[in-house]
This record gives C-alpha cells, structure tokens and sequence, in this order.
C-alpha cells in the first residue's frame, strides 16, 4: 500500500503537467481560431457558440478555458500579436542593426499585408478600426499593442540615425508615417487595388532612403 501511495503520489504531479499543456494547446488553438475569425468579420463577429461550432468543441469547454466572450476577444488580440512577433519582429532582429533591420522590419510588414497570416489580411489594422471608439479592455489591449509596435519601430529608426544611415529627424513621426502608410495598403490589398500596395512601398522605400530600382 506504502508503495502504491508513493507511486500514485509522484504521477499526479506529472498527470497534472500534462493536464496543463494540453489546456494550454487548446487555448491557443482556440484563440488563433478567433483571430481569423475576427480578421474576416471583427472581433464582435467572436462568440464562444460560433468557435465551438467551427471547431467541434463545446461551448463548456471553450467556457472552461475563457470564461467570455470579452476573455476571448482578448485571446484572440493576443494569438494575433503573437504571429505579427513570430513573422515580422523575431526575424528582422537578425538583420545588422541600423537601417538593414529597419527595411527588413518594413519589407515583412508589406509581405504580412501582401500574403496575410489571417484570412481577413492585417489583423491590428481591421481591429483597431472596429474598435477605435469603442472604450474598454479590448481596445485598451489594441491600444497598447499598437503603441508597443510604434515605440519599437521609433527605437529602430533611432539607432538607424545614430549610425548616420538615416537623417536626424523626429524617430515618432517618421514611424506614424510608416504605419500609416502600410495600413493604407492593408486597405488597397483588401479592395483588390494592388497598383496602390506598389505605391506605398514605393513610399515607404522614399521614407527610408531607399531609392528605387
């Protein structure tokens, strides 16, 4: 008996682990679900019944996980940034400092508008207008999301400077452009009007001091 309590005693905490993961798994496949569902029809279009209809899951268990619809809209904001990190951020950190990484930030930005993670195109872009006058936790949480990325992209721009690759100027107003400029063409890609996404890339290469051709 001794023994069989020890055993028992030492699998529950790996049963428990385990019991962990795969909730952790479901959460994010969920809250990636959300993300393209919200990229087609808003995050208002995110309910716990139309998830679980999607993913044969029931309502309790996506319930049990969230707890929302509120929760899962904010999931869903979360697995979206996620992706823009893993496609945009993580890799053009490999990029020498300076303008090299700030053009390869910039070019995986137009390629994340061009060939869109989600099926709706640029999530940030469709939620932050749905959202913009909308007060409360989630568009708090786009917010500083959308803020986070400025702030970054300003940091970059700043470190471009230092190393004189780029003009002294205001860093902030040099990536509210940028920003502006590629939700513009986030716009135009959804219209089908591709000749536009051309032109703001060829904006954004002009801000940058790259010359075309």
């Amino acid at each position: 008996m001794g023994l069989m309590a020890e055993t028992t005693s030492a699998s529950a905490p790996h049963l428990t682990d385990q019991r962990l993961v795969k909730g952790a798994r479901s959460r994010a496949s969920i809250a990636r679900h959300a993300a393209d569902v919200a990229s087609v029809e808003g995050l208002n279009g995110v309910s716990i019944g139309r998830l679980a209809t999607d993913l044969g899951i029931s309502k309790s268990g996506i319930a049990t996980l969230f707890g929302s619809k509120e929760a899962l809209q904010l999931a869903a904001v979360h697995a979206a940034r996620d992706v823009f990190v893993e496609q945009i951020i993580t890799p053009s950190l490999r990029e020498p400092r300076g303008v090299t990484r700030l053009r390869a930030l910039v070019d995986r930005w137009f390629d994340h508008i061009t060939e869109p993670a989600f099926p709706g195109g640029c999530f940030r872009s469709a939620a932050l207008i749905e959202f913009d006058s909308r007060p409360g936790p989630v568009r708090d949480a786009l917010a500083a999301d959308h803020d986070e990325w400025l702030t970054f992209l300003a940091t970059e721009i700043r470190k471009a400077q230092g190393l004189g690759e780029l003009p002294s100027g205001d860093a902030d107003a040099l990536a509210f452009e940028l920003d502006a400029v590629v939700s513009a063409a986030n716009l135009a890609r959804q219209l089908g009007a591709d000749a536009k996404v051309a032109t703001a890339r060829s904006i954004a290469d002009r801000l940058l001091g790259r010359s075309e051709g």
